[in-house]
């Protein structure tokens, strides 16, 4: 990709050092009148849009704490964040960390850079907490797989250039040990995708079916058969980054070509974003400060019980917040993730349901409005309509509970008679 080679040349080491080096970035490249294309690109191949990266691809090499520095540059420029999406936070990791050489020559520089948007092809029907029994089929054929099956949940699919797919290539062996792990071409005439209305009024996910679907067996990530391991690695980064809200840098902007920003100006795009009133990201819990602006909004700031709720959310995302720091730190260490991302699923997830109560209580009587002409256009009752799926996505709240009581606190595992039986041998 033109303008988006990643950088060679050693990175800094100083927080002085980061900070003056992402200003002096910003000011030689920033111009409203550019595109976002153009601005990721640069943003990209400088290193600062993932600084926790392999400097030889796309990063800097930088411990997490030192890439919250260039995250604060960014925001105080008032300049537009790094692409966010699956591609960006489950999609690189993954490739990263189970991909070749080749397949990171060719995937990192369009997910570096925002000109692609990925999705999750995980769960299905009856494959969703006990993501092991996936039925999904992926049949060699030649220098290629055909696939056959059905996923649901997945979000973005519709926008989606590639998508993370986990799938049986082999039935012969058990559950576990069956699995592969693909990055699949979404738009091909074998894969159907159906929006799936929510009662928050939106269709976020999909159900998709894959009828004599391909996929190259170049695209294949992390071997054959061992999709397990890649799906779990997968899964931690998805918790982590989700589970509590994602952290947001700068202005944000959509990646992939579908989406329709990429040939928009800088300019524009943060002009909007400017004129739009604030909104609470349904998907993820209210950030406090947004709660205590409404609390004062209606007078509720000096209710003792109240203070005392707002208090718990915000040792809450702390709590959510040092758990993720140290996931982060136990992969860059080339450490395997451990179970502290459950820790943190399970704290978002209790984090995202207080932050609904808490919402609707403040809004008393206001809260059973809905629409535009409600308080604030109506987000925290949509925050509320959306809270149900916290505790669903990203693996359920109960099998985070399993992990935690059997990883951490050294409970008895609950009983697995289906571990070394041939997944065809299974009653699903």
């Amino acid at each position: 990709m033109v303008g988006a080679e990643p950088r060679k040349e050693p990175t800094v080491t100083t927080g002085d050092d980061i900070r003056h080096e992402v200003r002096s970035f910003i000011e030689e490249t920033w111009d409203p009148d550019m595109t976002l294309r153009a601005w990721w690109a640069a943003l990209g191949a400088s290193g600062w849009a993932f600084p926790t990266w392999p400097a030889e691809w796309f990063g800097r090499g930088l411990s997490r704490e030192e890439a919250g520095l260039v995250g604060q540059e960014l925001s105080a420029a008032g300049v537009i964040g790094p692409p966010e999406g699956m591609a960006q936070s489950m999609g690189g990791p993954v490739v990263l960390g189970f991909g070749t050489d080749e397949q990171k020559r060719r995937w990192l520089p369009a997910i570096a850079t925002g000109t692609e948007a990925w999705c999750q092809f995980f769960s299905e029907p009856g494959a969703g907490s006990d993501l092991a029994s996936v039925r999904t089929r992926a049949v060699k054929d030649g220098d290629q797989w055909v696939v056959n099956g059905e996923k649901v949940w997945n979000s973005g699919t519709l926008e989606a250039d590639r998508g993370l797919l986990v799938a049986r290539t082999d039935p012969d062996q058990p559950k576990h040990r069956g699995l592969s792990y693909f990055i699949i071409e979404v738009q091909q005439p074998a894969i159907e995708i159906r929006p799936i209305r929510q009662m928050n009024g939106e269709a976020h996910f999909n159900e998709t079916f894959f009828t004599d679907a391909t996929v190259a067996d170049r695209d294949l990530l992390g071997g054959l058969n061992n999709g397990w391991a890649v799906a779990l690695a997968t899964l931690t980064n998805e918790r982590t980054t989700y589970a509590g809200g994602g952290h947001h840098v700068g202005f944000r902007a959509a990646p992939g070509e579908r989406a329709g920003m990429l040939d928009l100006t800088v300019g524009r795009i943060v002009a909007d974003q400017r004129d739009a009133p604030t909104q609470i990201d349904p998907f993820a819990a209210a950030p406090v400060h947004q709660m205590v602006a409404l609390a004062r909004e209606y007078g509720r700031d000096h209710d003792p019980v109240l203070r005392q709720r707002l208090a718990r959310i915000y040792a809450i995302s702390e709590v959510s917040r040092f758990t993720a720091l140290r996931v982060q730190a136990s992969i860059q260490a080339g450490r395997s993730p451990g179970p502290e991302s459950s820790v943190g699923y399970v704290k978002g997830v209790e984090m995202a349901r207080l932050s609904r109560d808490l919402g609707l209580e403040i809004l008393g009587p206001a809260g059973m409005l809905v629409g535009e002409t409600a308080p604030h256009g109506g987000m925290v009752q949509h925050m509320a309509l959306t809270a149900p799926c916290h505790g669903i996505m990203g693996g359920t709240e109960q099998i985070q509970k399993n992990i935690i009581g059997e990883r951490l606190l050294g409970l008895a595992k609950e009983p697995q008679v289906d571990r070394d039986i041939p997944f065809r041998a299974l009653r699903l």
